[in-house]
């Protein structure tokens, strides 16, 4: 029959809480942690019911606790200290908003068997011995009287394994019998891990005895005369043709070295260091060869157009013969992809007689990249710079950086802020690399350095360069180009025979206009390799097939429908759309820009992916149409009757600049006035409120692609004059210019 008591509070804890133990106890439950405040509050009495299941039911076994303390080191937890008691067992659970009352009756033991108890306390002296303090000693006298009491307090402080098997059994003899098995294999681990240490000190003896041994041979070897490693790292040290000063500090980790155990970490460390320092060409040095005529010879083989280029490179090397010295500005070639930025450094070595290394810097973000790690870390080397100076092999190579504006920066530092030392000629002759620590001569070098855009390049990083810029080709020289270069390339590259295909001019201009839509030459390269692998595949399957004559008419046969028609362009006049010309950093494009009218209440609806440069130049083209509309024969409360809805095509493309303000204010007068614009015209310039025209970048590859688009005149800014001479005889033959100051000049002469 239950015994009618008041119901205390009980609490699950995955914890194992012993009886007659002391401990804390951490909750973050806010139902339970108000219930505990609330117990504080009254008797301070509690259950404390061992389980992982985190719910109370009847019959489960609890240890009856005393709160100590409570307190709250962080918001919504809660530290519970507390005193065990005795076992208890669950007579009745009510659960009500997660908090568990219950009624409870001690759990009473029956006594041990005595040959068990017996057995017990042969092992207590071992047990004693082995796990328990002499302080803990005194206080667990081990008497039959409290035999579990005694034995619950041994196991809590015990290095045994499943307590808990111990702390919710209550039958005496199982408990007994559990204890000693576990004591029984803890003893036989203990035995285990003496021998295991007995080993462990002996082959401590033996490592000391063979260190000692090892002393020993080092000591005779150094005093018969024979060479040991440091004395090896020495030998190479006075070979190396670095400066006296680095010598110095070679010859200090040559000593340290010498004094440092094999065993020791720092052996390989130091080793490391040495090998890398002298693997260096120090004082190595290849002859340039100072011949124009031959660089000329050279730089005309490999590359086609690229006169300005050119011209810049000879000067440079004739600047270098006159002064005798090595130090020249940073040459920065920018340009869009695939005009050969990184094959014209290649060829500048060839023409120099000078060792050639590339690096890439495309994703580079850590400084350590370039100036390298401390040489105490783990793993640490050289930065890129040094480790391509060891590539190259000497002191004065062609060193390119390429892809240069794809550096980025985060919280490892700042990577474009380490290469200001390397490419000012004023500091690099005392570059220091971190791993190197001594200072490292580059002023002999000749960087180049390559990037699609000056956008993302650092100021201070761009003074230090001379910027030269490779603008894109027109079709002529990719015809060129392509016979004198990529064909017979990818004839090699695909092992076909050259008497096995003929691909005729027209069908290299028809892959020009129909299959590729660039401004350098690399999806043209991808294209001829694709006839060619299909000529390779001919003649494995037949080798008596008949040679392939590629022309303009069967050239679907081998890449397929074609991908972009002869232009882009409307082949009609219309109302409200008018070309454009852009850059990007694949080079020149054209685009359209519509705006229609709808009757509304005078919003202006932007659309296309427009950036915010161009949303501008949008809203003052508007604001500039306002202001002319007598002009364009239109009545004052038009634009407050209508909508102007201005769009961009292709979306997906994100857009930006001011290089569209006139085009926009075109396309606006063309609507407002309803008059067509001659769909042969394209233009370009920014528009400021007065209807001002301002200068525009790019004006090269912007006029290649109007060339590319069928475009028969255009219209450019009056400050843009002065380029005029530098554009390619092509553009000028195929294009009619028109250089104006105001809009309105734009207006009236591509309005029909």
């Amino acid at each position: 029959m239950k015994t009618a008591t008041k119901k205390i509070l009980a609490i699950p804890t995955a914890k194992l809480i012993f009886p007659h133990s002391s401990g804390i106890v951490n909750f973050n439950n806010p139902e339970i942690i108000a219930a505990l405040k609330q117990a504080g509050l009254e008797n301070k009495e509690i259950i404390l019911v061992p389980t992982d299941r985190g719910v109370i039911e009847e019959d489960y076994l609890g240890i009856r606790a005393e709160i100590e303390q409570l307190f709250s080191p962080f918001p919504f937890e809660i530290k519970l200290a507390y005193k065990a008691g005795r076992r208890v067992r669950i007579v009745e659970a009510v659960t009500e908003n997660g908090v568990t009352m219950v009624d409870v009756r001690p759990v009473i033991f029956k006594k041990g068997s005595d040959a068990i108890v017996d057995q017990l306390y042969d092992k207590a002296v071992e047990v004693y011995d082995l796990f328990i303090s002499k302080t803990a000693r005194r206080k667990l006298p081990l008497t039959r009287e409290n035999l579990n009491t005694d034995l619950d307090m041994i196991v809590a402080g015990l290095p045994i394994k499943n307590k808990s098997d111990f702390l919710l059994n209550i039958k005496t003899d199982e408990r007994l019998l559990m204890f000693i098995q576990a004591i029984n294999e803890a003893l036989m681990v203990i035995t285990v891990d003496d021998a295991i240490a007995a080993k462990v000190k002996e082959s401590i003896d033996e490592n000391q005895r063979e260190y000692y041994i090892r002393e020993q041979i080092k000591a005779l070897s150094e005093e018969i005369g024979e060479d040991d490693e440091s004395a090896e790292y020495r030998k190479k040290i006075e070979a190396s043709k670095a400066p006296e000063n680095i010598k110095e500090k070679l010859r200090k980790e040559a000593d340290h070295l010498k004094r440092t155990a094999p065993a020791s970490p720092e052996m390989a460390l130091i080793k490391n260091y040495l090998d890398t320092v002298l693997e260096l060409p120090w004082g190595v040095y290849t002859e340039d060869n100072d011949n124009l005529a031959d660089a000329q010879m050279v730089l005309d083989e490999d590359h086609y157009g690229l006169q300005k280029v050119k011209e810049r490179l000879i000067e440079a090397l004739a600047v270098r013969k006159l002064s005798k010295e090595g130090r020249s500005p940073i040459i920065c070639l920018v340009g869009p992809p695939g005009i050969g930025k990184t094959s014209i450094a290649q060829s500048i070595a060839r023409a120099m007689n000078k060792k050639y290394v590339r690096v890439s810097f495309g994703g580079v973000r850590d400084e350590a990249e370039i100036r390298g790690h401390r040489k105490t870390y783990v793993g640490a080397m050289p930065g890129r710079i040094i480790n391509g100076i060891k590539t190259a092999g000497s002191m004065n190579p062609v060193f390119l950086m390429d892809e240069i504006d794809k550096m980025a920066s985060d919280y490892k530092g700042d990577p474009a802020s380490a290469l200001l030392e390397v490419l000012d000629p004023e500091q690099n002759r005392n570059f220091r690399d971190h791993f190197l620590e001594v200072p490292f001569d580059l002023s002999q070098v000749l960087f180049i350095t390559t990037a699609n855009t000056l956008e993302t390049i650092s100021r201070p990083l761009l003074d230090r360069m001379e910027v030269i810029e490779m603008s894109g080709y027109t079709d002529p020289e990719k015809v060129e180009i392509a016979k004198r270069h990529l064909i017979p390339k990818a004839i090699k590259q695909n092992g076909i025979k050259p008497e096995w295909v003929t691909i005729a001019d027209e069908a290299i201009q028809s892959i020009i206009t129909h299959y590729t839509r660039e401004s350098g030459v690399r999806g043209l390269e991808k294209q001829v390799n694709a006839i060619m692998r299909k000529i390779a595949r001919r003649f494995v399957e037949n080798a008596s097939a008949e040679p392939a004559n590629i022309t303009k008419s069967n050239l679907k046969e081998y890449l397929g429908e074609r991908k972009y028609t002869e232009t882009q362009l409307s082949n009609h006049d219309e109302v409200g759309v008018v070309t454009g010309l852009a850059w990007t950093s694949v080079g020149g494009d054209t685009l359209s820009i519509e705006v229609m009218l709808t009757k509304g209440k005078g919003e202006i609806i932007l659309t296309g992916n427009l950036g915010d440069v161009m949303k501008e130049s949008a809203r003052i083209a508007v604001s500039y149409c306002r202001s002319i509309s007598d002009m364009l024969n239109v009545d004052e409360n038009f634009f407050k009757e209508h909508d102007i809805h201005i769009h961009v095509p292709e979306g997906a493309t994100p857009k930006d600049g001011p290089s569209a303000g006139i085009t926009i204010a075109t396309a606006l007068a063309s609507a407002i006035s309803n008059r067509k614009v001659d769909h042969s015209v394209a233009m370009t310039g920014e528009l400021t409120l007065r209807g001002k025209v301002l200068p525009i970048g790019g004006l090269k590859e912007k006029t290649l692609a109007a060339v590319r688009a069928g475009i028969k005149k255009v219209f450019l800014p009056e400050e843009n004059r002065k380029d005029y001479d530098e554009l390619p005889d092509i553009v000028k033959q195929k294009l009619e210019f028109n250089f104006v100051s105001n809009v309105n000049s734009v207006i009236n002469g591509a309005l029909l």
